[in-house]
């Protein structure tokens, strides 16, 4: 069977990460969370004080990047790979709400984006791959077989957000996320670098209402249509 290459594009929240994991598991191809490798620059940018809610040391960070190891590493008892800085497991860190607040900020540095997308290209030189993010469709893989861009109300996409975070035991308000949520949509498609936008040839799915498997089958059968036309 030919191998192809699956780009999920999308707004925050919108469940992209889950699908992906779940056609990749399905398919026996490389899952890549695209989102989790701007966190990792974040994180690092946080922890050397290069970024914070009112500064950001652009200069500083971009001088930074050569040494920045980004890395995922399989973990078979959670079933998916976890994003490593340097060596160092940062997949649970990356995921908080203080990370969210700045990740948009440092996607939106061009130098950033050139590093991450050229070794996202790579990852994805020999297809079999499926890559959720934000320019995936329209940059990273322009040509793939499968576009996906997905979206939601930002009610919606902030409550399963604020779900999840008071599940994994942080401490934060509905309010907070939404705002949260609102902001990254705003920085996502304002940005001069690479804005989100839907390709001219993805399928948009909007899972306002939609469960989790009913999704699933949805994007199953458009991948079974590439693999067999």
């Amino acid at each position: 069977m030919k191998k192809i290459t699956i780009a999920l594009d999308g707004f925050s929240s919108t469940g992209k990460s889950t699908l992906a994991k779940q056609i990749a598991k399905e398919l026996g191809y490389v899952y890549v969370d695209t989102g989790a490798m701007y966190r990792g620059i974040t994180y690092y940018a946080m922890q050397h004080q290069l970024v914070s809610e009112q500064y950001l040391d652009k200069e500083g960070l971009i001088a930074q990047l050569p040494q920045i190891k980004l890395q995922f590493k399989f973990n078979p008892a959670l079933g998916f790979a976890e994003m490593y800085v340097n060596e160092v497991n940062i997949e649970q860190a990356i995921r908080t709400i203080e990370v969210s607040r700045l990740v948009s900020k440092i996607a939106e540095i061009s130098e950033v984006r050139a590093k991450l997308v050229e070794q996202q290209q790579q990852m994805g030189k020999d297809k079999g791959i499926v890559m959720d993010g934000r320019d995936i469709g329209t940059i990273v893989f322009p040509d793939a077989e499968l576009k996906i861009f997905m979206t939601a109300s930002s009610k919606t996409r902030a409550q399963r957000r604020f779900e999840e975070l008071v599940e994994k035991g942080q401490h934060v308000s509905f309010e907070e996320v939404l705002q949260n949520v609102e902001e990254r949509d705003y920085i996502d498609t304002h940005r001069a670098d690479s804005p989100l936008v839907k390709a001219h040839d993805a399928i948009e799915i909007d899972n306002s209402v939609m469960t989790k498997q009913e999704q699933f089958d949805v994007v199953m059968d458009l991948v079974q249509q590439k693999l067999y036309n």
